[in-house]
């Protein structure tokens, strides 16, 4: 039996990213933004921020921990930290979920406007690959390793992962021959990052919110839908080569906003290219009133032997803290379908996923989630394992 697999009750863990504290953020502005600050007393802040947060997941009862990435100020500027061959192109507009924003105009116009007044304390800034990629996050990884074990170091929870981007998200390509060519050489860059978190001793995340995007694309057939999923797969399966699948797990969601999520991928037609990757364990959204129904697909697929789900039984979009009753509900109805010994509770998706004075969820309804987490797992495995 793998770490991933529970032996006597259902164990708790979420996606990642969680707030940072205000004062980590004024430094890591200040950082990107070029104004002076103490190198030193940054380095100090995070570590720190490291500590307090493992701790908090510790005494909450959350099982498999991590940093909460308070070292990376968001998804797109963490790539440019870790790989070469990018460039910032700020003129470039980014048009997330453009079925859901012409769907619903209105609310979009005052969501995105109250997102870019809502504290991030850098706008996301698309990159462009416009030379050969490299890796060359190893100094940055190594203290986001070191910064991890020292956290680890006086609590014990059942295990700790770390998360990585996706070859998949990574930016726009302008130098390679192939979309296939340049995913490839993300990918062979990004194995050096997923080896050393291994090697680490922790778990290694793959985050990929963008495998979904392929299915809820309208230019594309379902031929092309294949093929693009496809590739994405074998990208990842070969960054992962010789890795052993129960040290990984797999995230992939939908987006990270409160929104009408009419236009999401049904999970079905996503399912059988996420149970090809070489992961020991599956993260995806099972919460949110958009999906929560699709556990049903299980009575259909067959989760192969050994792998672990990890459906989110808490909403990362919703300031409504779920009752530990209905989480329990939520995870019994998984572990009959695929095994006790086989569901993990998890969250949809992380709750801060760029470094931003306001999240969406706020930071106590945050923790009082991870609780009602902790005590919908006990109420389940109390079920499970009479």
């Amino acid at each position: 039996m793998s770490i991933q697999q529970s032996r006597d009750r259902i164990l708790t863990t979420h996606v990642g990213s969680l707030p940072r504290p205000h004062d980590l953020l004024d430094l890591m502005r200040a950082r990107l933004t070029g104004l002076d600050y103490d190198r030193q007393l940054y380095d100090a802040r995070v570590r720190t921020a490291v500590a307090e947060c493992v701790r908090r997941q510790v005494e909450i009862g959350i099982d498999i921990v991590t940093d909460g990435e308070q070292s990376k100020p968001g998804f797109y500027t963490y790539v440019h930290e870790r790989l070469e061959g990018f460039e910032p192109r700020p003129q470039l507009r980014i048009q997330s979920w453009p079925l859901e924003v012409a769907a619903f105009p209105e609310y979009y116009e005052q969501y995105f406007r109250e997102a870019m007044t809502g504290g991030a304390i850098v706008p996301i800034v698309p990159l462009v690959c416009t030379g050969p990629v490299r890796y060359r996050g190893e100094e940055a990884l190594k203290r986001d390793i070191e910064n991890l074990k020292a956290a680890l170091s006086d609590v014990r929870p059942h295990a700790a992962f770390m998360p990585s981007v996706a070859p998949s998200g990574v930016g726009r390509n302008e130098y390679y021959r192939s979309e296939e060519e340049f995913l490839h050489a993300v990918g062979a860059a990004l194995r050096a990052e997923y080896g050393a978190i291994v090697e680490a001793g922790f778990l290694l995340q793959i985050d990929d919110p963008f495998l979904t995007d392929i299915f809820a694309d309208p230019t594309l057939g379902s031929a092309e839908r294949d093929v693009r999923a496809r590739m994405l797969i074998d990208v990842v399966n070969e960054s992962l080569r010789g890795l052993p699948p129960e040290k990984v797990r797999f995230h992939t969601c939908y987006g990270i906003n409160e929104g009408p999520r009419v236009h999401d991928a049904r999970l079905e037609d996503v399912l059988r290219y996420v149970l090809q990757v070489d992961a020991g364990a599956f993260s995806f959204e099972a919460a949110n009133a958009r999906h929560e129904h699709e556990y049903h697909v299980w009575e259909r697929i067959k989760l192969p032997d050994g792998k672990v789900l990890i459906p989110g039984v808490i909403s990362h979009a919703s300031n409504i803290v779920e009752h530990p009753e209905l989480i329990a509900e939520r995870l019994v109805r998984f572990a009959r379908l695929v095994g006790r010994e086989n569901v993990a509770a998890g969250a949809d998706c992380g709750f801060s996923s760029q470094a931003t004075y306001r999240t969406e969820v706020h930071p106590s309804v945050i923790w009082a989630k991870f609780e009602a987490l902790r005590e919908g797992a006990r109420l389940a495995s109390e079920q499970l394992w009479k």
